[in-house]
């Protein structure tokens, strides 16, 4: 499968509006391997190759053990490998990726806001919706996996 083009020259514009929006989740709460695993788990959901790549091996490089993202497609079934907060960042981040089947459901959003500020919510949210915006990217446009 080759590249069709890439979007970053074709229409730098809105590509580097996405850039602004990664640029914001800079100065979030989340921590580096909180916005890989959301990262991995919905590029996982939406098979983009290249950001599962991508993400993994910044995971690793941020300590991340090979063990959870190996089992983080099956997050549910390996929860004792997952803080009570990575779970509801990986719920929300789910439910986000899936948003025609339900959206945020009132369920995880109620998890969320008994650990989480309103604020801390915008930015996992944010994560979610930033990643989805990529592996849309990366997906329509075919951007080769890394050598």
């Amino acid at each position: 499968m080759s590249t069709r083009f890439n979007m970053a020259e074709v229409n730098a514009a809105a590509y580097q509006a996405g850039t602004g929006m990664e640029k914001a989740l800079q100065n979030s709460f989340l921590t580096s391997i909180q916005k890989e695993l959301i990262k991995i788990r919905a590029s996982q959901i939406n098979g983009c190759a290249f950001c599962l790549d991508m993400h993994t091996k910044n995971a690793l490089r941020y300590g991340e053990t090979p063990q959870r993202i190996f089992l983080l497609n099956s997050w549910k079934d390996a929860r004792e490998l997952f803080t009570e907060e990575e779970q509801v960042i990986l719920a929300i981040a789910e439910e986000v990726t899936l948003i025609s089947e339900k959206g945020l459901s009132e369920e995880t959003y109620q998890k969320a806001k008994q650990i989480f500020s309103e604020t801390r919510i915008a930015d996992i949210i944010m994560a979610a919706v930033t990643i989805n915006m990529w592996n849309r990217i990366a997906i329509s446009t075919h951007m080769p996996v890394a050598e």
